[in-house]
């Protein structure tokens, strides 16, 4: 039974899945907008919104706690260019958009994930 161990796990350790989870957010923060698997896209989308919507109270705290969760390039991104985006947006700041296209090695659903304008 799966109770109370949510999240997927790509086949990595627990260090090396939040390692990889964290670059993933890093590089959709920095091109805003990637085209990645669907399970992928799917699990970072409810962390880029809680990200989003922290970055969206603008205060010291709020920036340290994105710095300490980020890279800072990606953090400062976040907080000063794309949160303000969002100011009066309560919430649905991602869209996952399936292709029709599948990975030609394993055929895994495709998607695009992006910011919305």
């Amino acid at each position: 039974m799966r109770h109370l161990s949510k999240g997927r796990k790509f086949g990595r350790m627990r260090g090396q899945r939040n390692s990889f989870v964290s670059g993933l957010i890093h590089n959709f923060v920095m091109k805003e907008k990637i085209k990645t698997t669907e399970a992928r896209a799917k699990e970072i989308r409810p962390k880029v919104e809680k990200l989003v919507t922290l970055a969206k109270k603008q205060n010291i705290a709020s920036l340290r706690v994105l710095k300490s969760r980020l890279p800072e390039l990606s953090a400062n991104k976040l907080y000063y260019e794309i949160a303000p985006k969002f100011s009066s947006r309560q919430g649905g700041y991602v869209r996952i958009i399936k292709t029709a296209v599948r990975r030609k090695r394993d055929a895994a659903p495709m998607s695009v994930i992006e910011f919305i304008k």
